[in-house]
Formats: structure tokens, sequence, C-alpha cells
């Protein structure tokens, strides 16, 4: 019997990540998780800031 072709897999162009921004130093965009510590970057949602490695989660004031 004939094997089963394998799929190609498609390559898919993205942009660069852009998490610091560079004034008269390093600066990060987002805020570092206070579990994991420094280099594990929180991410930033509409209502709260989540750690995608320990699932800390602050959630934001509405003023």
């Amino acid at each position: 019997m004939a094997k089963p072709r394998k799929r190609e897999k498609k390559h898919i162009n993205r942009k660069p990540v852009k998490i610091h921004t560079i004034f008269e130093g390093s600066k990060s965009k987002n805020k570092s998780c206070p579990k994991c510590g420094l280099g594990v970057f929180m991410a930033n949602h509409k209502d709260r800031w989540t750690c995608g490695k320990c699932s800390y989660t602050e959630f934001k004031t509405q003023k």
C-alpha cells in the first residue's frame, strides 16, 4: 500500500512583538509578574493583567 502524504506546514509571516521602549535605557511596556520575578511579563487585557506562566491575575480598578 502507498504511504499517506504528509501535510506541509504553511509559513505565516509575523511581526516581531515590541515589549520594550527605549528612551534613556530599556523599559518594558508590560509589567513583570510578582510571583515569577523579572523576565516573565504579564499580558495586558482590557480589565486585568495576567501571567501566562503561573496564571497570576491582577484586576484593574475602575475609576
